[in-house]
This record gives C-alpha cells, structure tokens and sequence, in this order.
C-alpha cells in the first residue's frame, strides 16, 4: 500500500513555522536593586530575598512569569525572571517594582543600612527603568539546547562590562570560535550607549574595532549596551545601562551592573565568555563610588564586600532555559581555576589602596562631581584668591602653552 505525503500550501508551512516560533519565543529578565543590607553596604539579609521571593512565587503561581530565580551579590537583591511578554513589560516591571518593595519593608522593619536605597520614586509609573533597579532583558526564540551566563556585580557601574565582552565577542585571542566557527567568523555588532549625552550608535567587528575600543575604554561615559550576531542580527548578550548619579543628580551608591549572555552553538563557548574575567581589570566604583579597584570573579559564597567596602565583585551563575524554565543555576566562578585571579586582585587591591585619596586611585574629577566631594569644595569657596604676579603670569604661560599644543 502507498501513503502519499501531504503537501502543504507555502503560507501554511509558514503559518506552522511563525507559531512554532512564537511558543517557543521567551523573555530573559535580571532585574536588580539595593534595598538594604547588613552592616552598612554589605550583604542582603536572607528575609529581603525572602520577601521578594513571595512576591514571584505567587505572579509565577498566576502564570505572569514561567520561572524565577531570587538571588544576591554584595548588598544587590537580584530578580531572574522568563516570561513570554517581550522586553519593557509593565506588568513585569511592576511585579519587580513590587517585590523590591515588599523587600525593602522588611528592611525598614530590620533597621538595615540604606534600606530602599535604589528606589528613586515613591510610586511606579509604568517602567523601571530610571526609577533605580538595574534592568538587563532580551527576547529570544529558545534553541533546541539554550546555556546563558548570567553576570552580576557589586560596587562597580556599567562600564565594568565593557572590556570582558569586548574580549568575549571580538578578540581571537580570547574567543576561538571568532576564527575557527563559521556561524562566529563574521563577527558581531556592538550597540554602544553614550551616557552623558543619551545617544547610541552601532559598530561592527571586526571591521570597525578601533572605533569600538575609542568608545569603550572610557567605561564611564560609553557603555555596550546590546550585542548581536552580525550573519542573522541574533542577540548575544545585553548589560544593564542605569547611571543612578545621572538619573538622581546626586550620589545614591554604585550601578552594579548585570548581563545576559549567551554561549555556544554560534556564541562564544562558555569558557570562552568567562574567559576575559581571568584579569582582574580596573573597574570605577570601590568605597563610597569613588575609587578605581580590580573587578574580583567570585562564586557566590564569596559575594560580599568588606575590604574598603570592597574590591568590587562579580559571579557568574549559568542556567539552561528550556521552555521558559531556569535550570540551574551552576556557580560558574567557584572554581580553583580562578584563585590566582582572585589572589592577582588582591595584590592589585592593595597596590591601588596604597595611594589613598590620590589618583589614579581615586576617580577623576568629573565622575567625583557627582560624589559628596562637591559639597567639600562648597565649603572652601570663599577662601580662593586670585594668583597674581609672577605666579600669574607662570600659570598664563602654562596655558597659552596647552592651548598652543591642542591647535597644533
């Protein structure tokens, strides 16, 4: 007996392939805020996280988010969430809008240091972003096998990000997929914002590195926000872009930024993203936002910062998503294979505390506007006087010299 294979019309096979699509497309969330913590900027009491765990456990009950995972660095309250309602969803910013609340309440009640620090508004209104929590979402369509890296840091901004990814997703000497992977040879496309003037431009690797490293290495100014696959416009990792000085006009603590990425099948391998992290680079942040300091990977246990209120730290947890579940997470940086960069940090820590309240130690005048160091020199003001004479006319020459130079 025969059996004649259907033959579908074209727009049914599409029709079939969108939905497939659309069931299988899912939003990553890592929704982050200081809402209080022990001992000054420290470590998130265990009844915080508790608080906001309620709060997810019951919109996960009600079918608003498929799964979560409640998790902390330093004095950071971290929220992981996956739903199918697309980046920038208010109902999701209100559910962590919501739970950040209810765990800076218990805060309050326990007497915790800062408690509501990051909550920059008395009510929401619509987004999260730009009320304090630091956001870092991406919608994706799940491969059959779906690893993501998930990276979180402590007392430091979104800059901090800047070199590991760039090393991750376009240096061959980081990455060997850039030269051995052909869903990888074409390189990708970098999305930088400009923070201090709230614009973005896009620059491809590897044709336009030198532009990208120009931007990128002022992490104070020009941050990389998204990265995407430059053969089929993919996303491959995204970093959370809030300047909580930008958006208070004051000193309210460090960013603290988080990221998603995601490795292998035509990313970087996993030990390719962590990779970059092996060099404990200068980052800003440190004690009181105002010092440079070695970004130390640590697993979680070690998640918490003392020494000069720090050095600053990030961990790596990594899930698989499969159907919108976390599985996982996997302590990515507790490993021996990274206690010689840990033990490199603190030799850097220390060489760097050495210099005290002198640079390069501490951050350079324009990113200390906007510490308590104005109020300092507020109160110095009237006790200037004008240089005249000799000296004066040294300081002109000085000038007209720089001034000279820059024409040149």
């Amino acid at each position: 007996m025969c059996v004649r294979k259907p033959v579908y019309p074209t727009e049914h096979v599409y029709t079939m392939v969108q939905v497939m699509s659309e069931e299988r497309k899912v939003t990553i969330s890592v929704i982050k805020a200081d809402i209080g913590s022990i001992a000054g900027h420290h470590k998130v009491h265990p009844d915080t996280m508790a608080a906001a765990a309620r709060v997810l456990a019951e919109a996960k009950r009600k079918g608003v988010i498929i799964d979560f995972y409640v998790t902390h660095v330093g004095d950071d309250l971290q929220l992981i969430m996956t739903h199918r309602k697309g980046v920038d969803s208010p109902e999701i910013h209100e559910l962590a809008w919501n739970a950040f609340k209810k765990a800076a309440e218990v805060a309050k009640e326990l007497g915790l240091y800062a408690a509501g620090q990051d909550l920059l508004s008395d009510a929401f209104s619509g987004n999260i972003r730009g009320l304090g929590p630091g956001v870092a979402e991406m919608e994706i369509v799940e491969r059959p096998s779906e690893p993501i890296v998930i990276f979180m840091a402590d007392k430091t901004e979104p800059g901090a990000f800047n070199l590991p990814l760039f090393r991750a997703f376009a240096d061959p000497f980081t990455t060997a997929g850039l030269v051995i992977d052909p869903r990888m040879h074409d390189g990708f496309r970098f999305q930088i914002l400009d923070l201090y003037e709230g614009r973005m431009i896009e620059l491809n690797a590897p044709e336009e590195m030198y532009d990208i490293l120009a931007l990128i290495g002022d992490p104070t100014r020009y941050v990389i926000k998204r990265i995407f696959r430059k053969t089929d416009g993919e996303i491959a990792a995204v970093v959370s872009s809030e300047r909580l000085n930008l958006i208070a006009g004051r000193y309210v603590g460090k960013d603290d930024p988080v990221a998603i990425a995601r490795v292998q099948h035509g990313f970087p391998a996993l030990g390719e993203i962590l990779e970059p992290f092996a060099f404990p680079h200068l980052v800003p942040g440190w004690m009181r936002g105002s010092h440079w300091g070695p970004l130390m990977p640590v697993g979680l246990r070690d998640a918490r910062c003392t020494r000069f209120d720090g050095p600053p730290r990030v961990i790596a947890l990594g899930f698989q998503v499969t159907k919108g579940r976390l599985i996982g997470p996997v302590d990515l940086f507790e490993d021996v294979a990274f206690d010689e960069t840990r033990r490199l940090a603190q030799q850097i820590a220390e060489y760097m505390r050495r210099h005290g309240p002198f640079m390069p130690h501490r951050l350079h005048a324009e990113e200390m506007e906007y510490t308590t160091l104005p109020d300092v020199l507020k109160k110095l003001e009237g006790r200037w006087k004008k240089v005249e004479g000799p000296e004066a006319r040294e300081i002109g020459k000085r000038e007209r010299k720089e001034s000279a130079e820059v024409q040149e």
